[in-house]
């Protein structure tokens, strides 16, 4: 037993699925905190009289952090320690959940949020690797990933149903009570339950690396969300996006040169590895515009309450919990395809029938679209985690995962971005405007669904498999 495996060889079935729950737990509350402050959005606005692009700053400070930030946090857990690495992630996570309840203001409120992240980074991507270690089976692992994979998605949806009821009984600070139990409970039972694990060899810091990733993710979403205040041709905007361009050239030169880059590049001649990436960004971007713009119409023009406009995204929580497992076991004896396909078709069929809402349009007839997102966010978790990490070896399942997270959180806030830049100040204004620019943000989240079903079908063909068998 080498070091790239876990030092406690003994596991027995109930120690394994007590790790899974534990990892679960770290991962509901690190999602959660993507979509719980959407719901929460109108009251902060009010409470701390935040801009529109204070508001998408608040949802993005988090997901933007994160994505830049999870290769190190995958990388350093790679060779410090997982379960070490994890620990010290939801003590930050908790110390930032209550620096946000505090904010006196909505640029502290952002700053607490980052540093809410800072924590998060150590919490998604190392409780992938450490679940994968645990179930060395293939099948139990992709039925493990599932079910890690049901988590996510659930996470996504749960936060505006818990988040509206917090909102309407206890106001918006409320939000960020509700991680400090269980992030005390899953340090416990973290240092209890969950052996170490890392590397056989720790990969070298690239400081280098880091903050080039930095200006590339920072620079683009920085950009979208600034548009429209700064407007796009001004020289702040395309100043931003000149700084993204050029650190994303000199990413991949510098990166290609370095022994151990924080970026491993060759991970990426594996087409299903690469697919999944690109899949995470386009479908959560997707997701990411559709829950920023949801949860603005069910209280801004439909005038429901915090807790109404949660339950409402209750119908999509109900197929998560259903379909992803079921999605697992179907991922873990057939492979991804179909998996994917039913994703992707049912994220641009959710786009398109969006297209129809209106200001009055029957609450049905908008939770029965809301169904068709339940069926993708169901269906597209799984796939995603089981294609980034199968086949890869022991020592890089942590930068793995870490790279489809990056896709996740990276295509969370840029889906926020293009949403926000979309409908502006229409968001507090005329409610019939606000419906004008939301159906122009549905026509990039078609073609996001259509780009989802065509990697669908590319990643999962023999010549694609041939290529992840060869990395």
């Amino acid at each position: 037993m080498t070091l790239s495996t876990l030092e406690d060889t003994g596991l027995t079935s109930v120690r394994r699925y007590a790790v899974l729950v534990i990892c679960c737990a770290s991962l509901l509350i690190s999602v959660m905190d993507i979509s719980i402050v959407n719901v929460a959005l109108p009251a902060i606005r009010d409470g701390l009289g935040a801009s529109t692009a204070g508001l998408q700053w608040t949802v993005d400070a988090y997901t933007l952090v994160l994505a830049s930030f999870l290769l190190l946090a995958g990388s350093t857990a790679d060779r410090f320690g997982r379960r070490r690495m994890f620990r010290l992630g939801l003590i930050v996570f908790g110390i930032g959940s209550l620096l946000c309840s505090l904010a006196p203001g909505i640029g502290w409120l952002i700053a607490a949020r980052a540093v809410q992240a800072v924590g998060g980074t150590m919490l998604n991507p190392v409780a992938m690797a450490i679940v994968v270690g645990v179930f060395p089976d293939r099948a139990e692992r992709a039925r493990a990933i599932g079910i890690f994979g049901a988590t996510a998605g659930l996470s996504l949806v749960l936060g505006p149903i818990l988040g509206g009821a917090l909102v309407d009984g206890l106001g918006w600070r409320s939000i960020f009570w509700v991680n400090l139990p269980i992030v005390v409970l899953a340090v416990i039972f973290t240092s209890l339950f969950v052996p170490e694990s890392r590397a056989a060899h720790g990969r070298r810091f690239d400081p280098v690396g880091q903050l080039l990733v930095i200006f590339v993710l920072g620079g683009v979403v920085s950009a979208i969300i600034e548009s429209e205040k700064h407007g796009w041709g001004t020289p702040f905007i395309v100043g931003l996006l000149v700084v993204a361009a050029v650190s994303a050239v000199a990413l991949i030169a510098y990166e290609r040169r370095r022994v151990e880059p924080l970026l491993e590049l060759r991970l990426f001649r594996s087409v299903p590895f690469s697919s999944a990436v690109l899949i995470a960004l386009f479908a959560y971007s997707g997701f990411g515009a559709f829950l920023f713009v949801t949860t603005l119409y069910l209280q801004s023009v439909r005038g429901l309450s915090a807790l109404d406009a949660g339950l409402s995204l209750l119908p999509v929580g109900l197929l998560i919990c259903v379909l992803s497992p079921l999605t697992g076991r179907v991922v873990g004896s057939h492979g991804p395809r179909w998996p994917l396909v039913v994703a992707g078709t049912a994220l641009t069929l959710g786009a398109a029938a969006s297209m129809t809402i209106g200001v009055s349009t029957p609450l049905p007839v908008i939770l029965a679209i809301f169904l068709l997102f339940g069926v993708f966010l169901g269906t597209i978790n799984p796939p995603i985690a089981n294609s980034a990490v199968s086949g890869m070896p022991a020592s890089m399942t942590g930068l793995a995962a870490s790279l489809a997270s990056v896709g996740r959180q990276t295509g969370t806030s840029l889906g926020v971005a293009i949403a926000g830049s979309i409908v502006g100040a229409k968001a507090t204004t005329d409610p019939q405007a606000f419906v004008h620019a939301a159906h122009l943000v549905w026509w990039p989240i078609i073609a996001m669904g259509l780009v989802v079903l065509a990697l669908a079908l590319a990643s999962t063909s023999r010549r694609a498999l041939l290529t992840a068998q060869a990395v």
